[in-house]
Parts: structure tokens; C-alpha cells; sequence
């Protein structure tokens, strides 16, 4: 493979899948070599920093983590199809996303969900010491929270997409059965949830900087992870919790039903059914581990 794999330089999670495919997989190139090369766009909404002569002259993949229909309108569609003629091939990280852009795209998709790092993501034997390094009883019932939930533009409004009314209205709902509860927050732009636990009076802990030992002690911390997105691709907090047999229930976004098992996803009328399976999402997951995962990639890039 000749490939050159564009960066979102976000700290955001394409840049570690980045990291981890040099790293576990393959050394990728980072100059441009004029219509000799593969280029992978990880991180399409950068696409604009890649001269046009080199997407022009070269195949191109490119990555569509997720479509937010709520805001898949104007611009966005302009951008979208202005980028679509450019590219070769897609990849889609679920089902569920590529249904989604089959309704846009005329051109060949690729559904392959990303690998997961079981060097990142473990997990811890000892619960008692680990919660007293945090200060925190064996009696506390942990509710834990990874992923962004407020828009940019004011840190005010809530990011629909991730459904923070949604977690805010099943924790409210835990809160009246568990006398101990307490919320464990991760992750930048917390300010919606954090608001709304405050108003409610709901004790909680937030780790706004983390690195990804302290983050997954945390994830070895929780009785319970909510995912209530309404549009997720990932979300990786879903292979993460399967790597740390942290109990998780979600909706039925990004890879929910190739991880968890059937009883452990949601919809906002029956979430106090949902029940968590440790041990289902541990074996599942087990297939897209480190080198596991990185196999469908390297078939996807090496047809083209």
C-alpha cells in the first residue's frame, strides 16, 4: 500500500486511529506523492487542506462517521457534494451510516467499523482500590458519561445528537430508585448535562482533561455507561466499555447492535428494561481488536 491518511489535528478520536493504523498496522506516508497514492480521508470535514491536484490524481477513500439529520441541510449538503465527486469509495462505520449515505451517493460503500485497542482499554480486577484512589464509596452507584453534549458556538445549547435530555431524563428516573447515585462526567463541553445535574441536585464528579489511563479507570469505576444518542457513529465509548466489561445500555445507534446484546438497547419507552450484558459485549467485541480489526481495512485498501 501507498497511502497517505489526512489528520483532523483536533485531538479528537480519527487522530488516534491515525496513530494506532502507523503504530499496529501499516506505516503510512506523510507527503503527497503526485497519482502513485491512496489517499484516506479519516477526517473528511478537512478535506479543503488537500490540493484539489492531488485528490484529482489520486484514489480517494473517505471516511463518513455519522450524518446528523437534524443539520445534514444547506451548506452541509453543498459541502457534501462538492467533496462526493472527488472520492473513489466510502467507508461507513455501521449499518446504520451507510443507509444513510446510500441516499446521497451513488458510489461503493464500505461498512467496516473501526478497530478497538485493548492496549487502551482493560480491565481493572481491583474495584475497591481503585475507588478508593478516587475517593469514592463502594456504596456510590456510578453513572458514567464520556461524550460531549453541548454545542460549540455558546456552550449553551444542548448537542441533540447526543441526547443529552435523553441521559438527563434516565438519570433523573435512577436517581428516584438509588439513594447513592452519583454521575461521573469526562470530555469537553459538558456544560448542558452539568447545568441540568446542578438543577436537579444531583451529585457528580467531572474529569473535564483526561489522559486514556485515567479514562479508563473511570470506565473500571461505573455500575452503568448511558448511551442516548440519537445519532452517534461509533460511539466509542460502546467498544470501550466492551473492553473494560463496564456495563452499558444504549440506543440503537453507530455499532450498538453488532456489540451489545438485544436486551441491552433502548428507545426512551422502555430504558427501565434495558439491561446490561458485560460479558455478550466482551466476546463480541472481540473481533474487531488489535490486529483483528485492522483486516477489512487493509482488503478495503488493497482492492483499490
Amino acid at each position: 500500500m501507498n497511502i497517505y491518511i489526512n489528520r483532523a489535528k483536533e485531538n479528537w478520536v480519527v487522530d488516534r486511529f491515525r496513530r494506532e493504523f502507523n503504530e499496529y498496522n501499516y506505516k503510512t506516508s506523510n507527503n503527497y506523492f503526485f497519482g502513485n497514492k491512496l489517499i484516506w480521508l479519516i477526517a473528511p470535514w478537512t478535506w479543503r487542506k488537500i490540493n484539489p491536484k492531488y485528490l484529482n490524481s489520486n484514489k480517494v477513500i473517505c471516511t463518513i462517521h455519522h450524518i446528523d439529520e437534524d443539520k445534514f441541510t444547506g451548506n452541509a449538503v453543498v459541502e457534501f457534494k462538492e467533496r462526493d465527486k472527488l472520492v473513489d469509495i466510502y467507508h461507513s462505520i455501521s449499518l446504520k451510516t451507510t443507509n444513510q449515505l446510500s441516499r446521497y451517493t451513488n458510489k461503493e460503500i464500505k461498512t467496516i467499523p473501526f478497530w478497538a485497542n485493548q492496549n487502551l482499554w482493560y480491565e481493572i480486577q481491583n474495584k475497591e482500590n481503585l475507588r478508593n484512589k478516587y475517593s469514592i464509596s463502594n456504596n456510590d452507584f456510578l453513572v458514567g458519561s464520556f461524550q460531549r453534549d453541548t454545542e460549540g458556538h455558546d456552550l449553551i445549547t444542548p448537542k441533540l445528537s447526543k441526547g443529552p435530555d435523553r441521559f438527563i431524563e434516565i438519570v433523573g428516573e435512577l436517581n428516584k430508585e438509588k439513594e447513592n447515585l452519583r454521575v461521573i462526567l469526562a470530555g469537553k463541553r459538558r456544560n448542558y448535562v452539568i447545568h441540568r445535574l446542578e438543577d436537579m441536585k444531583i451529585p457528580y464528579r467531572y474529569f473535564e482533561m483526561t489522559t486514556y489511563v485515567q479514562l479508563n479507570e473511570l470506565y473500571n469505576l461505573l455500575n452503568l455507561y448511558i448511551v442516548a444518542s440519537r445519532y452517534e457513529g461509533g460511539p466509542q465509548a460502546i467498544p470501550e466499555c466492551a473492553l473494560t466489561k463496564t456495563p452499558i445500555i444504549s440506543t440503537d445507534v453507530g455499532i450498538a447492535s453488532s456489540v451489545l446484546r438485544r436486551e441491552s438497547i433502548f428507545t426512551m419507552s422502555n430504558y427501565k428494561d434495558a439491561i446490561p450484558d458485560i460479558n455478550y459485549a466482551s466476546e463480541k467485541i472481540q473481533d474487531f481488536t488489535i490486529p483483528n480489526g485492522f483486516s477489512k481495512f487493509n482488503d478495503m485498501l488493497l482492492e483499490k
